[in-house]
């Protein structure tokens, strides 16, 4: 092969290496800062998303994630424990099986053919 071609294919596979290595850090980049909003939203550190890309933590964090009563929740059944005394939520209402009121009309003008 002359060296010519042998320059030009080294140069499309650095070109192709570097473009891949973009994709790859955006991608990254992308599920850090996804990760990172779980996390918060859900009470805890961001900074637990980077435990997402080491391979035995992320399966654990995903377990935490799944069946820990989260921070968030834990924070709300307080509240709600203090305002309780004031106000009682219900725990399962009852609603009427025959409501007076329908929004739907009992007997159509229309009939099917």
């Amino acid at each position: 092969m002359p060296d010519s071609q042998t320059s030009q294919i080294q140069t499309m596979i650095a070109a192709f290496g570097v473009v891949y290595c973009i994709v790859a850090l955006a991608l990254i980049a992308f599920a850090v800062i996804v990760y990172w909003k779980i996390f918060s939203k859900a009470g805890y550190s961001g900074a637990l998303s980077l435990l997402m890309f080491v391979p035995i933590a992320n399966i654990v964090m995903l377990c935490i994630l799944a069946f820990s009563e989260w921070p968030v929740l834990r924070e709300l059944n307080m509240l709600r424990q203090q305002v309780g005394g004031m106000q009682q939520y219900p725990q399962n209402p009852q609603y009427p099986q025959n409501p007076q009121y329908s929004p739907y009309p009992q007997n159509p003008p229309y009939r099917p053919q």
